[in-house]
């Protein structure tokens, strides 16, 4: 493999989160900070966040509109945050969205925190439930904490948990 920083190589997506731990303050406020220095197209910062932190309102909120079988396990994250986005090029909007979660995802493994996100969940539930203003559309959730018990989890998922990752080779993604 070629040279790759820790931060990148050792970043993955679990699904066992420790029920007990939380984020503090300062961790939750060092990963928005990560995102808000995200590059953006014409420096527009289209991005929009919601944070809840386990078992308060808008964690609550969140969570009801996953699917269930993801609900079984992201309730152990400690904070569930929605990247939306503005703006009237969705498009665009939703690259430089990606950025800023990619930003909040490695600064996450920085601080020894895991990122596991989620597009699949009813958009427009949540954004109701969360009751958005027009044009803030919620793209992607994840599920953010420290690692717990994989042994915790259902079997099919516990077989993706500690299952070796697979990435495809760099010459399969190039384009000729």
């Amino acid at each position: 493999m070629a040279d790759l920083t820790p931060l990148l190589a050792y970043r993955w997506s679990p699904r066992a989160f420790d029920p007990s731990a939380e984020l503090t303050p300062d961790e939750a406020a060092s990963l928005l900070e990560a995102a808000r220095w995200a590059p953006s197209t014409e420096n527009g910062q289209p991005w929009r966040f919601a944070l809840g932190h386990r078992d308060d309102e808008v964690w609550k909120r969140i969570l009801i509109n996953l699917p269930d079988d993801d609900q079984g396990w992201a309730r152990n994250a400690a904070t569930l945050v929605v990247g939306a986005h503005t703006g009237r090029d969705a498009e665009r909007a939703a690259y430089d969205l990606g950025q800023a979660m990619a930003h909040l995802t490695v600064q996450a493994t920085a601080l020894g925190l895991h990122v596991h996100q989620l597009t699949r969940f009813d958009r427009a539930g949540l954004a109701g439930e969360l009751d958005l203003p027009d044009g803030v559309r919620p793209l992607v959730v994840a599920a953010v904490g420290r690692l717990g018990d994989p042994f915790g989890l259902p079997a099919e998922l516990l077989a993706l948990e500690v299952g070796l990752r697979h990435r495809h080779p760099v010459a399969d993604l190039l384009l000729r």
